[in-house]
């Protein structure tokens, strides 16, 4: 007696389909599972054993095998009890049900027969829908967004009792009610209004926040680099569906708890972390810092404190937007498209180049400091802004000045669809391929010439010219512009040379 079900497993984001083979002979009692399980995978067999005894079924005298193929895959975590427990039954004739291929099972058990939800549960069903599966069974999550896909319908059951009495026709799946449109709170960031001064560096995060552009702030203690660089997430768009999604599967595999599901995330590890805990990994490779912050910031204060090694290790996702980590068990790719926001200041004292303080430090601690970033790491960098303390003397009882958050994030908003628009996918300048960038809008004869002779007057690498080029695209897409004036392009340039 023979019987196979199908489930899906996960290498990090990207799952494969599993089929859950069970065998059922005469002989003495035994149960096995093969198919390379780890130790939860094992431990599925008494989780199985339980949950159906509490519904009454009884398995002696049979020798069960389920194999778990394809067999060269590690299979990971318990949420393959589920399918095993409904292949078990179909393979002993307990329930009599045609099963299609294109019907998966997700989920872990629990004694008295209950589905529970596992950590990589929307992941997971990511992949089913990208393997074909037209019909999932999954336990109910309150943690889950309400999941309504084209092409793939979600049962969402309590139990196996739920399953065996939907097979026969005498159970309703639960209707889970699409909540209604949330409003967005940008309560958990500081509004750019309420920032004293810096003008300039407001219009040059804006110009960040359009283009997926990374920043480089350098300056005295308590000139403001920490209180810009939290509130830049204020004026990022929301995310959209699929961003969402997205996100949460990361913090999903990465076992942290996401709340601000519509808002992009903010990431700020202490320069103390580890290259494990920014880049990820592990025996099985986790999500780190970088994929937590993807669609959305990775702030690092106090940069020159991070070791070289770790901050080395960020040069690939900057310039390719995933990280790919290669263990002894597995090699997983996560993605870690983020907007780097780095502040440091510029000697170890931190008064280099006031008028307010004196500086201790000798020309050799200087240059030392500002060695602990690399060449190719700055080279990332698209604008680098030096920040100067502000008057507050001089503000002291004035109102707010500038715009709030609402108003810089709409134009953000408007030069992110024009981008969209253009490139026809949801790609900023910072990332789209240079090719592409080129043939949308190619720079003027003149522009070529004078961008030519400033790189070989300054000396600048093919990669900073490039740069300079993707923050004028993005100045002009904020003017409303359809090509690259002179005017964005001497701006992008002192932007990325300051």
């Amino acid at each position: 007696m023979w019987a196979r079900v199908t489930s899906i497993g996960l290498k990090g984001m990207e799952g494969y389909r599993v089929n859950v083979e069970v065998g059922t002979y005469v002989g003495n009692d035994s149960f096995k599972i093969v198919g390379l399980p780890d130790a939860a995978v094992k431990e599925s067999k008494e989780r199985i054993i339980a949950a159906l005894s509490s519904l009454g079924y009884i398995f002696s005298g049979n020798k069960i095998i389920i194999n778990l193929s394809p067999a060269d895959q590690k299979k990971i975590g318990p949420m393959f009890d589920f399918p095993m427990a409904i292949g078990l039954l179909l393979s002993l004739h307990e329930v009599e049900a045609v099963i299609p291929e294109d019907t998966g099972f997700l989920g872990a058990l629990s004694l008295n027969g209950s589905v529970q939800p596992v950590e990589g549960l929307l992941p997971a069903v990511l992949a089913a829908k990208r393997q074909g599966i037209r019909r999932l069974y999954i336990p109910l999550d309150d943690h889950l967004p309400i999941l309504d896909f084209e092409g793939l319908e979600i049962i969402h059951v309590a139990s196996l009792k739920d399953v065996i009495g939907h097979f026969a026709g005498q159970w309703t799946p639960y209707n889970l009610k699409k909540e209604d449109e949330v409003k967005v709170e940008r309560s958990p960031y500081l509004d750019f209004q309420q920032i004293i001064g810096h003008a300039s560096a407001k219009h040059a995060l804006e110009i960040a926040a359009a283009g997926e552009h990374h920043v480089l702030m350098t300056g005295p203690p308590g000139c403001g680099k920490s209180l810009l660089a939290e509130s830049f997430p204020s004026i990022l768009p929301v995310l959209t569906k699929e961003a969402q999604l997205e996100v949460l599967s990361l913090y999903q595999l990465s076992r942290n708890s996401y709340t601000q599901s519509l808002l992009p995330p903010f990431r700020s590890p202490h320069h103390s972390a580890s290259g494990v805990a920014i880049i990820g990994g592990g025996q099985y490779p986790k999500p780190g810092e970088i994929s937590l912050a993807h669609r959305g910031v990775l702030f690092l204060d106090e940069i020159g404190e991070f070791p070289r090694k770790t901050l080395d290790m960020l040069r690939q996702p900057l310039e390719n937007g995933f990280i790919t980590i290669s263990r002894t068990h597995a090699t997983i790719t996560y993605p870690a498209s983020f907007v780097l926001i780095a502040a440091m200041n510029p000697c170890p004292c931190g008064y280099a180049g006031s008028n307010a303080h004196y500086c201790t430090c000798s020309p050799k601690q200087i240059f030392t400091y500002q060695n602990r970033l690399s060449g190719p790491l700055r080279d990332r960098f698209d604008i680098n802004l030096t920040l100067r303390p502000v008057d507050l003397t001089a503000a002291d009882g004035m109102p707010l000045q500038g715009e709030p958050s609402s108003v810089v994030r709409e134009r953000v908003g408007q030069a992110r669809e024009r981008q969209y628009n253009r490139y026809g996918e949801e790609i900023c300048n910072s990332r789209v391929p240079f090719e592409v960038l080129l043939s949308k809008t190619p720079l003027t004869g003149t522009q070529q010439s004078t961008l030519q002779q400033q790189a070989i007057k300054k000396n600048w690498s093919n990669r900073t010219q490039i740069k300079i080029i993707r923050l004028a695209r993005t100045i002009s897409d904020l003017q409303g512009s359809t090509v690259i004036t002179d005017q964005c392009l001497n701006e992008s340039i002192t932007l990325n040379t300051v």
